[in-house]
């Protein structure tokens, strides 16, 4: 359903005349997400950071390596990404090949130790959707991962892994994990994940403990900077 709205939205972006016909969903995801356009937050909001050449990035969700690719050329930071499909790790893979400062891992970081069946479909790719084409991923413990590895700073995470992003946090939060990270920029999903507004919500509100918003569009993208 997400992919859907993706798709919507891209065919939609600087559309003349008439709307074509959506779904309701489709309509209300459309609608969020004009402003974030308009502000061209893809270009600004999402790569403004007080990084340098010794900071460390999370990348959860890395796709096809972009997001890391273009964070790594402004500011040459450490950078880990997360990708548990197969096919998209490789093209990590290559893409950073000779970076020493680039590690990459083909397993998504959730609150547990799991294998899951994945629904491929392109960036939206999701436990939490169906599509005809399925495969089984790993997920590791966010809060192990962290502990093993001995990682103490994280100078920014970006989080888009289509609702997973819920349980993540949950999982930071409740192991007094969250304060390490300086920068959480986020993408909330709604509509295949099941009280998501009261979940994200409740998120939000223990994160105003330890954080500040520095940029919310809802269900589209947000970051929240350590105070």
């Amino acid at each position: 359903m997400i992919n859907k709205f993706k798709k919507i939205v891209k065919k939609l972006i600087g559309y003349k005349g008439k709307r074509p016909p959506m779904s309701v969903e489709g309509k209300i995801q459309f609608d969020r997400i004009q402003p974030w356009f308009r502000d061209r937050g893809d270009t600004t909001l999402r790569m403004n950071y007080d990084l340098n050449q010794e900071s460390v990035v999370f990348d959860l969700g890395g796709y096809d390596g972009k997001y890391s690719s273009d964070i790594f050329c402004k500011y040459n930071p450490y950078i880990y990404i997360f990708e548990p499909v197969k096919s998209f790790c490789e093209i990590i893979d290559n893409k950073f090949s000779n970076n020493d400062k680039v590690k990459t891992y083909n397993f998504g970081l959730g609150s547990k130790n799991e294998q899951l069946k994945i629904n491929l479909s392109d960036n939206s790719s999701s436990v939490y959707i169906k599509s005809d084409k399925t495969e089984i991923i790993e997920l590791k413990s966010i809060v192990e991962f962290i502990q093993k590895e001995g990682i103490s700073r994280v100078d920014l995470v970006k989080i888009n892994i289509e609702g997973g992003e819920y349980e993540v946090l949950e999982a930071l939060i409740d192991n007094n994990l969250i304060s390490i990270f300086r920068n959480i920029q986020v993408q909330f999903h709604d509509f295949i994940v099941e009280n998501a507004r009261e979940r994200m919500e409740n998120i939000q509100a223990k994160l105003l403990k330890t954080h500040k918003v520095t940029y919310q569009y809802e269900f589209v993208w947000e970051n929240w900077e350590l105070k």
